[in-house]
């Protein structure tokens, strides 16, 4: 494991494109999610391009908020093989703030490798919040939750 990301990878008995359409769906990131932090998407558009921006409300017991809202930018579309989009939330400026982690689902064939990356999370940030701010066998849980909606 590298200091700034941790992965994780399984195999899944489908084809490629039928892991990235479960993973262009937002509606069911919650059911893929392993950490159950995220609640429900807000809308039930395709992820289509990179840049799009897709929220999710989430709940955290340590957020200030408990329940908070995610705004998050797709920054790697590659149809069947990698997505990954970049957290973040409406600043008070009116614009998107991004805090600098990143979830990357890359598909290889039946492999999916699932990466959490925070090497572009500000210092401050990095005190406040601890990376990463769960145990990293949320990825894996992540994994068997999305070959579970493959198969199914």
């Amino acid at each position: 494991m590298a200091d700034d990301s941790v992965s994780a990878s399984r195999g899944i008995d489908a084809p490629a494109g039928a892991v990235f359409a479960v993973l262009t769906d937002p509606v069911r990131h919650a059911t893929i999610d392993g950490t159950g932090w995220v609640s429900e998407s807000l809308g039930d558009e395709p992820l289509i391009a990179s840049g799009q921006i897709f929220r999710m409300t989430m709940y955290h017991p340590n957020h200030p908020k408990g329940n908070y809202e995610m705004a998050n930018r797709v920054e790697v579309f590659d149809p069947p093989r990698a997505i990954s989009w970049r957290p973040g939330y409406d600043a008070d400026d009116g614009g998107l703030a991004f805090g600098g982690w990143t979830w990357l689902y890359d598909l290889a064939q039946t492999t999916v490798t699932l990466t959490y990356d925070w090497s572009e999370v500000p210092d401050p940030i990095r005190e406040r919040i601890g990376f990463p701010p769960f145990p990293p066998e949320h990825l894996a849980n992540s994994l068997a939750h999305l070959a579970e909606l493959v198969a199914g």
